[in-house]
């Protein structure tokens, strides 16, 4: 099981390259480096399960975690990219892809992110993302964030699958927004949608899930 991971939300104008590198370090080829550890084995014994824990952010960008979704599209793509020559060996490759989850990281993220210093970047864009991101995101998570022991309930069901999933999302709230992107392939509906709900239908947004 593969579990490792950092969070950064923020402007991108006020997220340095270092920051971002030691992101994708640790997110994306902290998991290439296990599976290049474990893989051979696995395929000499022609047989092994492989269990990802990646973010709905893998499958849907969302606003102000430009980077975080970056790593995780990168674990998506490389887990894909894998499992077909994977069950050739009889290896089984899992991405449980959670939505929000309470715990101290995601606190001390959005605690780091009313801290810091946004001038880097301009004034409107830094009061969309302490005044709609960061109040949004605390209702997002009060209303529909999940308990680490739900994630770990959801992991166990995919590691004792008979047939194990290649992917399994815990959260049924966020199957239609990853929806969005397969039913118009050109991601206008997903980007309208999206803007939408983001600048015209916050307040609503913040009233369903309150």
């Amino acid at each position: 099981v593969s579990n490792a991971g950092v969070g950064m939300a923020g402007p991108l104008e006020c997220q340095s390259l270092e920051a971002m590198q030691s992101l994708m370090d640790t997110n994306f080829f902290g998991l290439v480096r296990l599976v290049k550890e474990v893989l051979p084995d696995m395929k000499r014994r022609r047989g092994g399960h492989i269990v990802v824990i990646s973010s709905i952010m893998g499958l849907q960008g969302i606003v102000f975690n430009d980077i975080y979704a970056a790593s995780k599209f990168a674990v998506e793509g490389f887990c894909e990219s894998l499992v077909v020559q994977a069950l050739r060996f009889n290896v089984a490759i899992s991405l449980v892809e959670p939505g929000p989850v309470t715990t101290e990281f995601e606190a001390k993220l959005y605690e780091e992110a009313e801290r810091a210093d946004y001038s880097r970047t301009d004034p409107e864009t830094a009061d969309i993302f302490t005044n709609l991101y960061l109040r949004n995101s605390k209702d997002v998570f009060a209303s529909l964030g999940q308990s680490p022991e739900d994630i770990a309930e959801h992991t166990l069901r995919v590691i004792e699958a008979a047939r194990p999933p290649f992917r399994h999302q815990t959260n049924v709230a966020y199957t239609p927004m990853a929806a969005l992107k397969h039913a118009d392939p050109s991601g206008a509906l997903m980007t309208d949608a999206f803007y939408k709900l983001v600048f015209k239908y916050d307040a609503v947004l913040r009233l369903s899930l309150r």
